[in-house]
């Protein structure tokens, strides 16, 4: 066993692809999916309202990495590489002292089924993934490639692969220099070229039955139904090997100085809001899960507030000594956990790509979104101009059902919530646009 142990926190951040934020039992749901992760959350703090800022794989991706939007980073789509002049929190934290690695899907160099070379693999040193890992591998086999791109095959189930591979690298370094090791699973993604979810063998049918989701209820379009039981399945066995994780930092003896950071890149609305799985405004597909323990993170809080992915690089920097970069859109979520803070933003802002240039606010109460009509939704990243296309009341309407959108009982709603996303866009870099009430 390792001697001396980093008096800076590691960070090991665990990372899952489209998973659904009611998936998890502190979030309510009941099916007892997620023990261990209801663990982490009892010691740690759970972040009650969190969204994505992009509900697409690689531009959710790049505003973990840069700290910036979709659009201020370029990949506002996917099938764009993150620019190899782009700095990351990988690159900044390795300046503060940081052995840094990534294990895992990519999903930022468009290689597809081939190796990551070196500048493209946004600063991170240790490496063991693959970009496109859904075409690298299936449930049950697959490849990744190592640091000198050598193919790592291997043939058992894909999550169980990728967290032996996180506790073969937690059991090979010296503990006297902090780690910051990103973790970034394909599950519970769909397997892309079957569109189908695999769980473990014989999972599926332990969750054959289920409470139906209440933005699923009474929704015949879709593939919901065939697709949930295998989807539980999967997030059951995501939760089993964070537990293996979890086990192993403790038999280190590094548990509690390491910040545990667990979220997801976006949800899943199974094909009933457009004909994929994401790519929309809604709760399904923007809400997801957020926990983290470690220093800093402790005592079982539940934080009310809305937080966002793009408040992750600043927090992870600030927890690991570094200096946070002025061009970092997020906001660090310690003072938010640790100090009474005032001014924390009272919405989320979402920027949609691949099925329309969209813009979206999530606040306490409303979901208000708007859409560049006349642009084209995989080669522009933004406009001039939008029309508005959802309004919900999401007090009264939490499963989005009503869209209050030409209401005139809801104008003045409308113009307010159109001042404040402009003033969102611009803040993220944009023009401030014209918006369309209808």
């Amino acid at each position: 066993m390792n001697k001396k142990k980093s008096k800076k926190p590691n960070i090991l951040f665990f990372f899952t692809d489209q998973q659904r934020w009611d998936t998890v039992g502190c979030y309510g749901n009941t099916m007892n999916l997620t023990p261990n992760l209801d663990r982490i959350a009892k010691e740690g703090v759970k972040f009650q309202n969190s969204f994505t800022c992009q509900p697409v794989c690689a531009p959710a991706r790049a505003c973990i990495q840069t700290g910036t939007y979709a659009t201020e980073n370029g990949v506002f789509r996917n099938m764009i590489p993150l620019a190899k002049n782009k700095t990351t929190i990988a690159h900044i934290l390795k300046d503060s002292g940081y052995e840094t690695g990534y294990i895992g899907k990519w999903h930022l160099a468009v290689t597809r089924t081939k190796p990551v070379p070196k500048e493209l693999r946004g600063g991170y040193d240790y490496w063991l993934a693959a970009d496109a890992l859904e075409h690298t591998s299936h449930p049950y086999e697959g490849t990744l490639f190592d640091s000198d791109n050598n193919p790592v095959s291997f043939k058992k189930y894909r999550v169980d692969a990728l967290t032996d591979y996180a506790i073969d690298y937690l059991d090979s370094r010296n503990l006297d220099k902090p780690f910051f090791l990103f973790l970034s699973y394909l599950e519970p993604h769909h397997q892309n070229d079957w569109d189908k979810y695999k769980a473990p063998n014989g999972y599926s049918e332990k969750y054959s039955t289920y409470k139906i989701p209440g933005d699923l209820k009474d929704i015949e379009t879709g593939n919901w139904k065939e697709s949930l039981p295998e989807y539980y399945g999967i997030c059951k066995s995501i939760d089993e090997n964070l537990g293996k994780i979890y086990k192993k930092l403790n038999e280190l003896g590094i548990l509690d100085n390491t910040i545990i950071v667990y979220t997801s890149d976006h949800g899943n609305h199974f094909k009933t809001r457009n004909n994929e799985y994401k790519r929309s405004c809604h709760e399904s597909s923007i809400r997801i899960p957020m926990i983290i323990r470690g220093p800093g993170f402790i005592g079982g809080k539940t934080i009310e507030e809305i937080t966002s992915l793009i408040d992750l690089p600043p927090t992870l920097l600030q927890a690991g000594g570094s200096k946070v970069p002025a061009y970092m859109k997020g906001r660090s979520l310690l003072p938010l956990v640790n100090e009474n803070v005032d001014d924390w933003p009272k919405e989320a802002f979402i920027q949609i790509s691949e099925t329309q240039v969209g813009r979206a606010l999530r606040s306490n109460r409303w979901k208000y979104s708007v859409a560049a009509e006349d642009k084209d939704a995989w080669n522009d990243s933004n406009s001039d101009v939008y029309t508005e296309e959802f309004l919900y009341d999401l007090q009264n309407d939490p499963y989005e059902s009503n869209n209050l959108i030409g209401d005139p009982r809801y104008i003045n709603t409308c113009n307010e919530l159109s001042e404040t996303l402009k003033k969102r866009m611009f803040q993220a870099g944009e023009k401030v646009p014209m918006i369309i009430h209808k």
